[in-house]
């Protein structure tokens, strides 16, 4: 006698699906497979039809844009029979069992992972618990939903919906109660709660329009981007959004919160750890750093290493304490410089990876821009959010400022324009933390001939970058192209006085070929080719030949 298959949700779906296939959903196939419908239905509290739906769905999880005409091609009818279930697949998605994107008036569905979990563990799916979170927690979930609305997975009328959930379970925040008080309309409001996104979770203080416009639907968001633009929108007139002033020109493109709303809208979240006006100090984790091979000259390799003990934790605690013990400062600071492409960057990123170190990296060309009028107040901030990490790690992080051409060269005596004295403010301002820091600081730049004494005084390690030798080269190039021999590296190295980015960049160029076309018959040639490109020079090549 045959034994009689355990109930769970994946064998059910399978029954479902595997009795569905042909039929066009007729009476028939509802009379078969009654049993297991009934089990999808009473264990995830769904409709006969929406647990047909559902199993459909699971049956096509692999597949990131399920459409009608998908189901109907299965089913062997046409696509009107399935939208006929349409109010079904909407309760669905209500639900939270699928997603709907509606890009390009195309409409697809995709089942969430969290989803397909439930239905592997034989459990109900039950959308996360909203109610009594954090405000960070409550930033969270608007990300989320951001996001989801950005991949066109979210009506607009579903966004707010959502929102106003989010909100109605959570007014014991702060936030949600500043918000509410505005008395602001449901469209005003959620541009809102945009801009406080960007600024929370993306630390972005610089909001153009195409970070905006994925919003609304059409109509209404040109109808704002007007108001924007003529500066008389009501998140304008009412000082909680204001135009981005660089040098004394007013960008009517360029959108920041203004700080008495982030004052009045923040109260309680950390703005130091928020890096309040720029994205200058993105962390990198030591265990998210990938691990690479990098190729240095003798002196170069003897330094690093040196340098990778010295920061090692024990190592470094040893030498702070008597660093401190003898009245001395006890800032590790370390200046790494050279020609662009030497590895100063991922050197950083290696050491940190070895000892253990986060990386709290700061882009001076990134957040320069970003200075005027409020430089003081952002240097100072991201030194104090850099102590607050040193004090809350167990391993000191790197403060990593990279490029830092810009504010290491030397000041400007008798500075009369704004810029200028923003600049010597900047500097004078790094100066002083540099003193009296007590962590590990180092700045990689191209342009160290220009630096100004008192920082060259400062930094405690300097180590020059120079282009790789030719053994290194042909290292690198057998390191990154296995398919060439010793031979052809030797030529290559030997012709073109490459840097290690330039090398890699010539490599992953033959990669992207290799896959786009095949295999070259003539390697060396395609690769010298390439070279010859990164060089950006017009006369000829002199042509290897083996």
């Amino acid at each position: 006698m045959a034994t009689k298959q355990k109930m769970d949700l994946l064998t059910a779906v399978e029954q479902i699906v595997d009795q569905a296939k042909g039929t066009g959903l007729s009476p028939e196939f509802y009379r078969k497979a009654a049993r297991h419908i009934k089990y999808v239905a009473d264990k995830m509290e769904l409709t006969g039809e929406q647990a047909v739906m559902m199993a459909l769905f699971i049956d096509n999880s692999d597949n990131t844009s399920i459409t009608m005409r998908d189901m109907g091609k299965f089913l062997e009818c046409r696509t009107t029979r399935i939208l006929k279930y349409m109010a079904d697949i909407d309760e669905l998605e209500k639900k939270e069992l699928v997603r709907c994107s509606r890009r390009s008036h195309q409409i697809s569905y995709r089942v969430p992972i969290e989803v397909l979990e439930a239905f592997k563990k034989n459990e109900k799916f039950e959308p996360k618990e909203c109610t009594g979170l954090s405000c960070l927690e409550l930033f969270g979930e608007l990300e989320d939903i951001f996001e989801l609305r950005n991949e066109n997975e979210l009506t607009y009328e579903n966004m707010v919906e959502k929102i106003q959930h989010l909100f109605e379970c959570n007014k014991q925040l702060l936030y949600v109660q500043k918000v509410l008080s505005y008395g602001l309309d449901d469209d005003d409001k959620m541009l809102l709660i945009l801009f406080s996104h960007l600024f929370v979770n993306n630390t972005d203080d610089n909001i153009r329009f195409y970070d905006l416009d994925f919003l609304y639907e059409k109509r209404l968001w040109n109808h704002v981007k007007s108001q924007l633009n003529r500066g008389d929108h009501v998140l304008m007139e009412n000082k909680m959004i204001e135009y981005i002033n660089s040098d004394g020109f007013v960008d009517r493109e360029s959108f920041r919160m203004t700080d008495k709303a982030k004052r009045d809208l923040f109260s309680e979240l950390n703005l130091a750890a928020l890096n309040k006006n720029v994205k200058c100090g993105d962390v990198v984790k030591s265990e998210e750093i990938a691990p690479k091979r990098l190729f240095y000259g003798e002196k170069i390799s003897a330094q690093i290493e040196e340098l990778g003990k010295l920061l090692e934790n024990e190592q470094y605690f040893q030498i702070r304490s008597r660093m401190k013990e003898s009245g001395f400062r006890c800032a590790f600071t370390c200046l790494l410089y050279g020609a662009p492409g030497t590895g100063k960057t991922e050197t950083v990123l290696q050491l940190a990876r070895q000892t253990g170190r986060d990386i709290m990296q700061v882009n001076i060309s990134q957040i320069k821009s970003c200075w005027v009028g409020e430089s003081e107040k952002n240097i100072k901030q991201l030194f104090d959010t850099y102590r607050a990490k040193v004090k809350d790690s167990t391993i000191a992080p790197i403060l990593l400022f990279n490029e830092a051409d810009a504010i290491i060269g030397e000041r400007m005596e008798g500075a009369k324009s704004a810029v200028n004295k923003m600049e010597n403010s900047i500097q004078n301002i790094i100066l002083q933390e540099m003193e009296t820091l007590d962590g590990i600081l180092i700045a990689t730049t191209n342009l160290a001939q220009n630096m100004d004494k008192a920082f060259e005084r400062r930094f405690l390690y300097k180590i020059k970058f120079e282009k790789p030798t030719i053994e290194a080269r042909v290292s690198m190039w057998h390191e990154m192209i296995p398919s060439l021999n010793k031979e052809q590296c030797h030529a290559l190295a030997s012709k073109y006085d490459f840097s290690g980015g330039q090398i890699e960049n010539i490599a992953r160029h033959y990669t992207i070929g290799k896959i786009l076309h095949g295999e070259s018959t003539n390697v060396v040639e395609e690769i010298s080719s390439y070279c010859d490109n990164e060089r950006l020079e017009t006369k000829e090549k002199r042509r290897i030949g083996f």
